[in-house]
């Protein structure tokens, strides 16, 4: 008789461990334990055609840090990180309370795992909530009552879609949908976003993309203007739209060890007058 597999404890019931998830691809680039056999096969395959795509993941998580604390400099006390993945280390409710222990965080993915992770690490933290949900469906996140007992829509929002949009296709219209969350966004609010794109290594893009996605969602990198075109009105912040690790690094680890790194992903911040 087959013994039947067992799943880690932190593995939701009805999670299929045999498709690779882009959330716990992500963990485990940055190092994470929160991935499945089938995650890790289909990072290592995108990595023999892109060996830069660990070195972008953490400049993706670099990123997130300096974006959140540059928010906290301008007075944000409240977050919404859509495609949050699965938290690890440096996450945005760290880096955000470590500053400020009022900071309240709303965290979004649709990926079981991650939301089922996320709810067992921030156990106990009241100021953090997590909420399964699709990014396609801004009038459900942003009216869910979980969401609304935890922030304030009327006042200043940092919202990060960090290394999320490109996992929107055209056809879903992935500017109309940014122009219902930046609706919904006060007066002083700031919006983060990081894109893959093919503007500069189009062929280990696609390559490394059709290997770590297989049989899942699949990825739409996008060119400059398209990436921009996701800030709406918004007032861009200096240094524009660039490349990941040239957006204000704060420390040598900030900055690309490789600046070939800096060709697979914009970053951009934006600002709501």
């Amino acid at each position: 008789m087959l013994a039947l597999k067992r799943l880690p404890d932190w593995v939701p019931p009805g999670t299929d461990d045999t498709v690779p998830s882009a959330a716990r691809i992500y963990d485990y680039m940055l190092g994470g334990g929160h991935n499945f056999a089938v995650d890790r096969e289909a990072a290592t395959q995108a990595e023999q055609v892109v060996p830069y795509a660990r070195g972008v993941a953490r400049l993706n998580r670099a990123f997130l840090r300096r974006a959140v604390r540059f928010m906290i400099d301008q007075g944000v006390r409240q977050f919404l990180d859509i495609g949050s993945g699965v938290p690890t280390v440096g996450n945005v409710h760290e880096i955000a309370q470590d500053a400020d222990p009022e900071c309240r965080v709303v965290y979004v993915d649709h990926d079981p795992v991650a939301v089922a992770h996320s709810q067992l690490i921030l156990a106990g933290n009241d100021r953090t909530t997590v909420l399964k949900a699709d990014a396609r469906d801004p009038s459900r996140i942003l009216g869910d009552p979980q969401l609304r007992r935890q922030l304030d829509l009327d006042e200043p929002i940092g919202m990060l879609f960090l290394c999320m949009l490109h996992w929107i296709p055209d056809e879903s219209d992935p500017g109309g949908l940014m122009c219902h969350y930046i609706d919904a966004m006060a007066s002083e609010s700031y919006l983060a976003i990081t894109h893959i794109t093919e503007d500069y290594q189009p062929h280990q893009v696609r390559e490394g993309l059709r290997l770590a996605t297989r049989g899942g969602d699949q990825v739409t990198p996008r060119p400059y203007d398209e990436v921009l075109s996701l800030f709406g009105e918004l007032e861009l912040l200096e240094p524009g739209l660039v490349g990941c690790g040239t957006w204000r690094p704060a420390g040598p680890g900030d900055i690309a060890e490789d600046p070939t790194l800096n060709q697979f992903l914009y970053a951009g911040m934006a600002r709501k007058p």
